[in-house]
């Protein structure tokens, strides 16, 4: 993609995040696997979420469009009650931490959301949700970092939380060496009462 086309579009995704206090219990576990495994790409704490929908490339003109109705959907659900628990890897290459708790409210809350982005005409690729929360990437050559950190983690079983905030969100390229950096596009509280499994 050339420098003109990458700086008229966003690479966004639409996430949940764990509050500090499970992003604090969750380092503290992870102190073994960042000193044994330091040529792992760690993903900064502050950039960890729950993807619900990978959008990718979009226009910085579809952005707004998706403003409203998200707000709108956040505004009539209920947090949902999630925890991070044991440990995993996608393909010896993705090392993540497992999410649990009301995995059927995620799910729904997940189908909303990709209906919304339907229905404001964006297309992107409609993936089953494998809910997870990505915590590095290995190097071509360190496939063994993933598979071993995972069985390192199998055992944590974090404190419950509520997510309690819709997030959109936008990422750089983070072609460099470094992991890449996320920023809030714009994030909306989950107002309503009755049906996010609060």
């Amino acid at each position: 993609m050339s420098e003109e086309s990458r700086s008229s579009t966003t690479r966004v995704f639409i996430a949940l995040a764990p509050p500090d206090e499970a992003k604090d219990e969750l380092a503290r576990e992870l102190r073994p696997a960042y000193e044994a495994y330091p040529r792992m790409r760690w993903n900064r704490i502050e950039d960890w979420h729950i993807t619900l929908a990978f959008l990718g490339e979009l226009p910085h003109s579809a952005v707004p469009l998706l403003r409203a109705p998200l707000a709108e959907l956040a505004a009539a659900r209920g947090p949902v009650r999630l925890a991070l628990r044991g440990g995993g890897h996608f393909d010896e290459r993705v090392f993540w931490t497992g999410i649990d708790g009301d995995l059927e409210g995620l799910h729904r809350l997940t189908e909303e959301v990709r209906a919304v982005v339907k229905e404001c005409g964006i297309d992107f690729p409609d993936r089953p949700l494998r809910p997870h929360l990505t915590l590095a990437r290995t190097r071509r050559d360190d496939a063994a970092s993933a598979v071993a950190a995972a069985a390192g983690l199998a055992a944590f079983s974090g404190r419950v939380w509520r997510a309690e905030r819709l997030h959109l969100v936008g990422s750089d390229f983070g072609r460099g060496p470094g992991p890449i950096r996320y920023r809030d596009i714009e994030a909306w509280p989950f107002d309503g009462g009755g049906h996010g499994g609060a």
